[in-house]
């Protein structure tokens, strides 16, 4: 396995690196918990969760600078490719290699569109993504409520770590996010999509010590612009 560098660029943006550089949801612009400007990363591949404008972000600026790969839902895809940056679409259950990184592309409950100043384009269906890099498995769930079938998930691709929102109000909150660590059963859970704004204010601290007391997962509890390695 390969050493895997893991960075939280605040809500639910991260950064993953190993050979191949991969930015997920990357809500830079306009995210008062980013620690860099978009100019700042260079990936060589962007996973976009869904449409909403805090995960979309800055795909599009990023795509045309860069020329990296861009993976979404299919009608996302669609989006970006309308503003003439190419993307590929997908869809659930399928799953996309990008040069030895592989996106498994999960449920997630949630809503999704996305805004095109005078209307809304469709923007799919919400998603996760499964993340194979490195020798590595990481579940990025992307905004969602709890729900069963986080128990395949798990099963299924064994994540070693889970990056849970826990905000609430728009996604879990830290009540049902440690229900999703039960089910799920990571070796490590990081929480996320919190706190950005006071709507979605949390304490990690009180999710720590909730999951700590019901399983054995080690929670991680990040400062944007921050690392961790696997």
């Amino acid at each position: 396995m390969a050493k895997v560098k893991i960075t939280w660029l605040g809500h639910a943006a991260f950064l993953f690196e190993t050979e191949k550089k991969l930015l997920i949801d990357p809500f830079i612009t306009g995210n008062p918990k980013a620690p860099c400007t978009p100019e700042e990363l260079d990936p060589d591949i962007i996973a976009v969760t869904h449409g909403h404008r805090d995960h979309l972000g800055d795909t599009i600026e990023i795509g045309a600078r860069t020329g990296c790969r861009i993976i979404s839902i299919h009608e996302v895809a669609n989006y970006i490719k309308s503003k003439g940056v190419f993307a590929e679409g997908m869809n659930k259950g399928g799953t996309v290699d990008v040069e030895g990184v592989t996106l498994t592309m999960t449920q997630a409950l949630h809503s999704s569109s996305v805004d095109a100043s005078c209307f809304s384009f469709d923007g799919g269906s919400p998603a996760g993504f499964v993340i194979g890099i490195g020798g590595h498995s990481i579940y990025h769930a992307g905004d969602t409520g709890v729900f069963g079938d986080m128990q395949l998930i798990g099963e299924l691709y064994e994540p070693e770590i889970a990056l849970l929102p826990i905000g609430d109000r728009f996604t879990m909150g830290i009540k049902e996010a440690v229900k999703a660590v039960e089910l799920i059963r990571p070796k490590t859970v990081v929480p996320m999509h919190y706190s950005t704004f006071d709507v979605i204010e949390q304490d990690p601290e009180e999710f720590k010590r909730a999951v700590e007391a019901k399983v054995d997962t080690k929670v991680v509890i990040m400062e944007p612009g921050k690392s961790i390695e696997l």
